[in-house]
């Protein structure tokens, strides 16, 4: 049995992440049709909202004809953040809300964006569902830009900012504070195969989605805020500067790995 640390470290990858890499190696017609939602979804429930055609929420499947005439390249992850919005078509109501979500997907003229719902039950149990909204992106909308680093370049710019960053927190004693990221971190040396994509990427993509799925997680778990109080204002603002370029290069591996050239 996994400990709380490794398992924390080793959830799914960000939601938009599988969406495309998934949709992706469908369109390119890598995987089948009947895999793709499930493989999207895993263990949750994923319903659209304001797919084209439809007048309520409906399962994934269902919504996933919509995109059944795109090219995968017309398919892309887009992980904005406040100052760095590349990757999204323009401002408008799909920028605006992906830059709240800090994810999004682009499909052609469509915008889709998860938003994570949380249900408790009379019993007190509770679970969590998927909804993904679709916004209509405007004609006139620039494309999604294409000038994001390579898988090549992303790799090269994680190990480096992984390196620096984890000196800087070393320093900081961060794990005194988060002992979670002890086993995070050790999950980053070790295959995942919940963090695999599917076929059609070639190894370096699947290798460097693996790494910055885990890592993902681990600055997730680092920028939270320590424990009974553990953390002063000014060790706080330390740790975050420590963590931004990581968390820039995390975002652009994702992105570069998932937007990679498709081979059968």
């Amino acid at each position: 049995m996994s400990s709380p640390a490794t398992g924390a470290a080793t959830l799914a990858a960000r939601r938009s992440s599988r969406f495309v890499a998934w949709v992706r190696a469908w369109r390119a017609g890598l995987v089948p049709f009947d895999e793709v939602a499930e493989s999207v979804a895993g263990d949750e429930e994923h319903l659209v909202a304001d797919a084209p055609g439809t007048w309520r929420d409906v399962p994934l499947r269902d919504a996933l004809p919509a995109l059944a005439k795109l090219s995968p390249d017309e398919i892309r992850l887009v992980l904005p953040a406040p100052g760095d919005p590349r990757g999204l078509p323009g401002p408008g109501d799909f920028a605006g809300a992906a830059l709240l979500a800090g994810e999004a997907v682009v499909a052609g003229g469509l915008g889709l964006i998860p938003e994570v719902r949380t249900h408790t039950s009379g019993s007190g149990m509770t679970w969590e569902t998927v909804l993904w909204r679709v916004y209509p992106l405007p004609a006139d909308a620039p494309k999604a830009s294409l000038t994001a680093p390579g898988a090549a370049e992303a790799e090269v710019e994680l190990a480096t900012a992984l390196a620096e960053s984890t000196a800087a927190l070393t320093r900081l004693d961060v794990a005194q504070w988060r002992p979670e990221l002890a086993g995070a971190l050790a999950a980053l040396r070790r295959p995942d195969g919940a963090t695999d994509l599917p076929p059609g990427f070639d190894p370096r993509a699947r290798r460097l989605f693996a790494r910055a799925a885990v890592l993902d997680r681990v600055l997730a778990l680092a920028g939270e805020s320590a424990p009974g109080g553990a953390v002063n204002n000014h060790e706080a603002q330390q740790r975050d500067a420590a963590l931004r370029p990581l968390t820039t290069a995390c975002r652009q591996a994702l992105v570069a790995a998932c937007n990679a050239p498709l081979r059968p």
